[in-house]
């Protein structure tokens, strides 16, 4: 790994190119710099132990340039239509014409990077202070490639009553891309939003989506935060989501994996303050060749809080899950209670699970319980929906929909709830 004079990134033979905003030079250097340090990690690496990147070492990526997108290309993923918050980046930056009007709601600030350089510099001095560049290559190969960034800044006691939609789309071209979205959350004291992340793919060419996301969530604030990946199935998605909560807050991650050949989710959630509430969900369907592998990770730094984790997966074909969540709990986090739960499906003889459940407790007046759970559909109920004359593949989709729907159920949000319950079922109904 080198850096080379005109400032490419280069791991194997993939390489990107870095912005050039002298504001942001030092933040790009430090993970220039961690990046070269570290490389694409290996199986050898235990982060990555059942997760081989070869696929991508294997490519040339350059940098995907400049674009814009119809609206047709942007409404399969659309929640709410009338009086929706819609923010587009195609390659990673932002598409002002698909973007909706963002003027009409008091207290809510949506900001390029540029913009935000300009009037509120204080926002700025956010990026980049969540993420351990040393802990996470792909962090630090986001931090080196940085070059534009959205800022999504709710004020003080304001309720969004519309969910924030920030639809990322990747544009393949005939040589395989990468992008590199950054994305800035600040939800001030007693705030209250939805936000929602859909990540899909125009064309059908290779692509390489390289995400991050910080999230800074204020004393009393109330965050539900759903991330959708609907990428093409040539497509790899390495992802890192940050996110710190202060005192009495509340903070709900919703994951849903349906698309992409290789999709890597990072999501780590520091519990910086006492009456927190913290849920981390997900639901991974895939099928064929696909590889999705979710690693998360719950700080519990002080007394008096509590996080529950559930993550479903539905594997059919040659395909293969990953999940590695770890609950970190301090000495002084006295009355923790935490929850995890790992549950997946079997529908294929050739699908591969590989779960790693972990707990490290430094506290001893805490309630915590992990476990995990592989299996196949029920002989007996898929006997008892045949005997009614219910074809197979429809008895089949009936079950599994059962099974994954419960994540999607606790969603609060109604409008985002129904779509993703409809696009479930359709993703069931076109797969297995």
């Amino acid at each position: 790994m080198e850096l080379m004079e005109k400032g490419h990134v280069v791991l194997g033979r993939v390489e990107v190119q870095p912005g050039k905003i002298s504001a942001l030079a030092d933040l790009q250097s430090r993970g220039l710099a961690e990046f070269n340090r570290q490389g694409v990690p290996t199986t050898k690496n235990e982060e990555f132990k059942y997760t081989s990147l070869r696929t991508l070492t294997d490519l040339r990526l350059t940098r995907a340039s400049q674009s814009t997108v119809e609206a047709d290309h942007v409404a399969p993923y659309a929640f709410a239509e009338e009086g929706a918050i819609r923010v587009v980046l195609v390659n990673g930056r932002w598409d002002v014409e698909a973007t909706t009007s963002l003027s009409h709601v008091p207290g809510l600030n949506i900001r390029a990077l540029g913009c935000a350089l300009e009037k509120d510099p204080g926002l700025v001095e956010h990026l980049g202070k969540l993420v351990k560049l040393e802990d996470f290559p792909f962090g630090a190969l986001n931090t080196a490639s940085l070059e534009e960034a959205m800022f999504i800044h709710i004020g003080k006691d304001v309720k969004v009553d519309q969910p924030i939609e920030i639809v990322h789309l990747t544009v393949t071209e005939e040589e395989p891309v990468a992008c590199f979205p950054r994305l800035v959350v600040v939800a001030e004291s007693g705030a209250e939003a939805v936000l929602v992340e859909t990540y899909a793919t125009i064309g059908s060419g290779v692509g390489l989506c390289c995400p991050v996301v910080e999230a800074f969530i204020h004393p009393n604030a109330h965050i539900e935060h759903v991330k959708v990946q609907r990428e093409s199935l040539s497509s790899m998605h390495l992802a890192l989501t940050e996110v710190r909560q202060e005192r009495d807050s509340s903070y709900n991650n919703y994951s849903v994996t349906f698309g992409g050949k290789l999709t890597r989710n990072d999501l780590n959630v520091f519990l910086n303050g006492s009456n927190l509430h913290s849920r981390m969900d997900g639901i991974v369907v895939i099928d064929g060749e696909q590889l999705a592998d979710n690693h998360t990770r719950l700080d519990h730094a002080y007394p008096h809080c509590d996080s529950f984790e559930v993550y479903k997966h539905v594997l059919g074909g040659h395909s293969t899950a990953v999940f590695n969540g770890k609950i970190y709990v301090h000495q002084d986090a006295q009355k923790t209670d935490a929850k995890q739960t790992n549950q997946t499906l079997l529908l294929s003889p050739t699908a591969t699970m590989n779960s790693k459940p972990q707990l490290e407790i430094f506290a001893d007046d805490v309630k915590c319980t992990h476990g995990a759970t592989v299996g196949q559909l029920s002989s007996d109920a898929m006997f008892y929906l045949r005997s009614r004359a219910i074809p197979k593949e429809a008895a089949e989709a009936m079950l599994v929909y059962a099974f994954a729907a419960e994540v999607l159920e606790k969603i609060e949000c109604e409008i985002v709830r129904d779509r993703l319950e409809a696009v479930l079922y359709e993703k069931l109904g076109a797969s297995f």
